[in-house]
């Protein structure tokens, strides 16, 4: 009888071969400079790769300049081949695999100024983006379908041709593509509405005209959400339509996440968020507004404990009803839960938070030296995505923002 599966053994993804099933969540890392990967990306994933990790995930790469949620963010376009291929130089050096997660906002976009309406599913009221003055969107018609998919594809062949392993399509979350899985926000009455199966064909078919362009090379992967977390919003049920029809449309591999960046971050990350640290940066990069919108959000938000795999009892049920692999994301703290989403047949694990605590946790499951992670879940580390140094762990020492002027392609 052989041994069962751990999650130091290899795995493989379409494509693509992973040494293990160590995989770092997309996270915004904020570390980009006019639109382009900075020096201190190159050194947040390298110290990744070299601490064990068998993917990690570069978040957030929109795949047009409106497609943006803040403007601290890549955005896919040919003059950043460069600073791409040195990243990914980086982490090939440190032995691991990188995906690219390319997505677009759509009408969630909190940080900067859109021209024009902002797209979605649907028309109307855009209450993401009032801050920056994106009061209104507009429902994309078959032509804006197929231009944003044109883009999806565009940035994908792109990433492949700067040595991405990997590309991950962001279906969850409030995004542009999960803005067409739920019903949220789709109300639409044409084909790209009202069932679950109907709202996820436009996605599906995104995925699929990325698989045809890339696929051969490159592993395509679909980060969906196991349920909205909300009333009214996307349930487990409506995942697994989604799970389905992603498989039938060609996807290697999908991570399971939850949640919605407005209406639910504590369903997102099992706990409540820490909105004192985020309003205390935004305070610190004068986003006055921005600090008291999240102050008033913070009084309504209900107070979660966080549990450990919060997302479990969902994702079982994703994974009884496909066949693709999937990759397990919630709540991951120790070598144990990791070896107990293995054992209940997830190919892969993804983690965000104990990764930043700790870059080399994977290599210290290994050793022995470490069974659990330091990591307290207080989610200080989100309010970084707003800091001029970028993301990091409020336990460690801050980032060196100097690191975050330097274009990653250029010369020392």
């Amino acid at each position: 009888m052989s041994a069962p599966d751990s999650p130091f053994d290899p795995v493989t993804i379409g494509p693509l071969t992973l040494r293990n099933r160590f995989i770092k969540s997309g996270a915004n890392e904020a570390m980009c400079l006019d639109g382009r990967p900075t020096k201190a990306l190159l050194k947040h994933h390298g110290d990744l790769a070299t601490g064990g990790v068998g993917m990690t995930t570069v978040a957030y790469m929109a795949v047009a300049p409106e497609g943006r949620t803040l403007p601290n963010q890549i955005w896919m376009r040919p003059d950043i081949l460069p600073d791409l291929k040195a990243l990914t130089a980086a982490v090939h050096a440190g032995g691991a695999a990188i995906s690219a997660q390319i997505t677009h906002g759509g009408s969630f976009v909190t940080g900067m100024k859109v021209k024009g309406r902002t797209i979605s599913a649907c028309s109307g009221f855009n209450p993401a983006g009032m801050l920056k003055g994106n009061f209104l969107q507009r429902a994309m018609t078959t032509l804006d379908m197929d231009r944003v998919t044109a883009e999806f594809v565009a940035a994908a062949e792109l990433a492949r041709d700067a040595g991405f392993d990997a590309v991950e399509l962001h279906m969850g979350h409030g995004y542009l593509l999960n803005q067409f899985i739920s019903p949220l926000n789709n109300h639409r009455k044409d084909e790209y509405g009202g069932s679950a199966e109907n709202r996820v064909k436009f996605p599906a078919r995104v995925l699929a005209a990325v698989k045809q362009a890339v696929g051969d090379t490159t592993a395509v992967l679909a980060k969906i959400n196991v349920a909205d977390g909300v009333r009214q919003g996307a349930t487990v049920e409506d995942a697994i339509v989604t799970a389905k029809a992603l498989q039938s449309a060609g996807a290697d591999m999908l991570v399971l996440s939850g949640g919605r960046n407005v209406e639910s971050t504590w369903f997102m990350f099992g706990s409540r968020m820490n909105r004192e640290e985020i309003v205390k940066v935004l305070r610190q990069q004068g986003e006055w507004l921005t600090a008291l919108m999240m102050k008033m959000v913070a009084a309504s938000e209900r107070d979660t404990p966080f549990r450990e795999m919060y997302f479990l009892e969902y994702s079982r049920r994703i994974r009884a009803e496909v066949d693709l692999p999937l990759a397990y994301l919630g709540g991951i703290k120790s070598l144990a839960n990791a070896e107990q989403a293995i054992s209940e047949g997830f190919d892969c694990v993804v983690l965000a938070r104990a990764l930043l605590h700790d870059t080399a946790l994977v290599n210290k499951f290994r050793s022995g030296e470490l069974a659990e992670s330091g990591c307290d879940n207080c989610n200080g580390c989100v309010a970084y995505i707003y800091h001029p140094a970028g993301t990091r762990c409020v336990m460690n020492p801050p980032n060196d923002p100097a690191l975050n002027r330097v274009a990653a392609a250029a010369i020392d």
